[in-house]
């Protein structure tokens, strides 16, 4: 986790297990904010386990959270969009993580004034693979595009 700049409004939760493939994507991202922050934004590794570090999150008393994860969207590998809490809960997102992203971002909710997540359709998620190449590239967007507040990333219909 990157200690937050005095002028931070925004935070970037990553969540997934390198280990797993492209549910790998998340800390990768979070490896990327690290090495080449991203002004205005600060980045919090959630790991597969994102309810441990909602309280540092929380902390941070930021105005916007983005949450970053993989997720089976219907969608060709690599592609993305931002799905509201209620979509997530309807369409029962499959999760890899322990506690429903829904549930977490309930939580922060009551709190940060704006909590948006952005899944990334996997391609492969396994024990031991690598990230794929479609969700890497998937991956050098959103950190291109936060600066611009990812305005070409649609939302799920």
């Amino acid at each position: 986790m990157t200690a937050p700049a005095p002028q931070t409004c925004s935070v970037v939760l990553t969540v997934g297990n390198s280990l797993m493939g492209d549910d790998g994507a998340g800390p990768l991202l979070c490896e990327r904010l690290e090495a080449a922050p991203v002004p205005g934004w600060t980045v919090v590794d959630g790991g597969s386990m994102p309810e441990n570090v909602t309280y540092a999150v929380k902390a941070m008393k930021p105005q916007r959270l983005l949450i970053v994860d993989v997720a089976a969207l219907g969608l060709p590998p690599g592609e993305m969009r931002f799905v509201d809490k209620e979509r997530i809960r309807v369409m029962g997102i499959a999760s890899t993580h322990n506690m429903p992203l829904s549930f977490i971002m309930d939580e922060l909710k009551q709190e940060i004034e704006q909590v948006v997540f952005l899944g990334i359709q996997p391609q492969e998620v396994g024990f031991c693979l690598p990230v794929t190449d479609a969700v890497q590239q998937a991956v050098d967007r959103i950190h291109a595009g936060l600066a611009g507040g990812l305005a070409d990333i649609p939302w799920l219909p």
